[in-house]
């Protein structure tokens, strides 16, 4: 019913720290191939914008979302309105949730991943070919 309502507020808040993010200065990092925190703030927003979209086409295909006020249909009664605060609260922080922990996961390997090259390049280069 509204389940990309909280996508899309995490998303909004995401969007403001990334931009007051990319408007900072950025602190310099022994490492050069390092990406800065904007760059992987932007690829939260990314994920939570699209995902939301995504979710709010779905809503609008089944009818769940009508263009005049109410604009969510489960507004209209209150019995709707309460499994639509259930739904908010199950099913749109567990998206949001899963999204930001897919993101982090995605920080971290982009982190690490320079150190794994530097770690594996010298045992590669000390094994004979042939």
């Amino acid at each position: 019913m509204a389940c990309f309502l909280v996508p899309a507020a995490e998303a909004v808040v995401a969007t403001v720290i990334e931009r007051r993010a990319a408007r900072g200065v950025e602190p310099k990092t022994s490492d050069p191939t390092s990406l800065p925190w904007a760059t992987k703030l932007r690829w939260l927003t990314n994920m939570l914008w699209g995902g939301a979209l995504l979710l709010a086409l779905e809503h609008l295909w089944h009818g769940e979302i009508s263009p005049l006020p109410p604009f969510l249909t489960a507004l209209k009664s209150a019995d709707q309105t309460a499994l639509m605060g259930r739904e908010l609260a199950t099913v749109g922080l567990g998206m949001a949730v899963v999204t930001t922990l897919a993101w982090v996961a995605m920080v971290v390997a982009v982190d690490r991943l320079p150190a794994l090259r530097r770690a594996v390049a010298p045992q590669a280069a000390a094994t004979p070919r042939g």
